[in-house]
Order: structure tokens, then sequence, then C-alpha cells
């Protein structure tokens, strides 16, 4: 199985999610593809993923992840606790710090929603931080340093020990992804 995991505020219909569904359909159409739009509570998106994640476990499917943004801080936890390998895109490593400046009422423009992010959130975010990586060979991170929302040299300080690309340059939606999508399927699937 291989599961998609979108950032804060976004879906399987941004651009990168899209991209990434076509390439599957087109290269690897019997890959059980999983790409659920997450809720935007915290702790009903993990629930999701964790039910996911452990269905294909008790059904012998092989994990593994992308995870862009908020995707990638989830995707961590997931391959930290589940197993399987997980490639990160321009990953948010604390983004439970970041989440005061969002307390209020957020607009998803993919779904149409308006919802709230409140106080309790941060602290449901931190609760699957992995401070450390224990098993960095289940990691290939993918990060450019022209991130406008996240600082890169955060994840690069937490994933040094694992398989890094490190663009100068490009911005948060990591330009040219879908040119990184053979070598991404490659780490995920040898």
């Amino acid at each position: 199985m291989l599961l998609y995991i979108h950032g804060f505020n976004s879906s399987p219909l941004s651009d990168k999610g899209l991209v990434t569904a076509r390439f599957m359909a087109r290269n690897y159409p019997d890959l059980h593809f999983q790409q659920p739009q997450l809720p935007s509570e915290p702790l009903e998106a993990m629930a999701l993923l964790i039910e996911i994640v452990e269905k294909a476990k008790k059904e012998g499917q092989p994990l593994t992840y992308i995870g862009s943004s908020l995707g990638g801080y989830f995707a961590s936890y997931l391959a930290e606790t589940y197993g399987g390998r997980a490639v990160l895109i321009n990953p948010a490593v604390k983004p439970f710090e970041l989440f005061d400046e969002f307390i209020g009422t957020q607009y998803n423009p993919y779904t149409d929603e308006t919802y709230q992010v409140v106080a309790e959130h941060k602290q449901d975010v931190a609760r699957y931080n992995t401070p450390a990586i224990i098993n960095p060979d289940r990691f290939y991170v993918l990060l450019q340093t022209g991130d406008e929302v996240l600082d890169y040299k955060q994840a690069v300080q937490k994933y040094h020990c694992c398989k890094l690309l490190i663009e100068p340059g490009g911005d948060h939606s990591f330009i040219g992804y879908e040119d990184q999508l053979a070598s991404i399927c490659e780490y995920l699937f040898s």
C-alpha cells in the first residue's frame, strides 16, 4: 500500500496530490494507493491514517508513504511506529510550534470547508512528534532551500542520517516534484 498524506489546509486535489495519483495509476496500476482527504481536526486525521495503516498491515501489505509538509510529519510517526518506508516532501518538523499563528477560522479552498483551529490542536499534533529518527533507513527526504513556509534547515538537522535530496531554490510546493516521482518510487518499492 502507498499512503499519500497531504499537508495542512490541503487535499488530494492539490497539484502534488493529482500528479501523484496520475503517476501511480499510469505506472503502478496494481498498487493499493490510498489518498484520503484528512479531517481538519488533528486527532481525527491521525485516527483515519492509523486505521488505514493498521488495516493494510493486517492484510500483509507492505507499507509505504509519501507525506508533504504536515503530511510528512504524520508520515514520520507512521513509519517509525508501524514500519515501512516514507518519502517526505518539505516536511514539517515541529508543526506544533507554528500553530499559534493559525488559531482561528481557516478556509480550505480544495474542500470549500471553513473550520476552526483551536489551541488544543497544538498539543494534539505534538503527540505525534518523533524527536529523533530511530530508523533512518526508512526515510527519503526531499527539501528545497527556498521553502517559504518551513525552515528546511530544521528538516536537515532532524533527518541528517537519512537519505536526503536538497535542492537550492524552489518553494514549499517543491518545484519539479513530478520529475522526482520515478526516483521516489524506486526508493519506496525497491
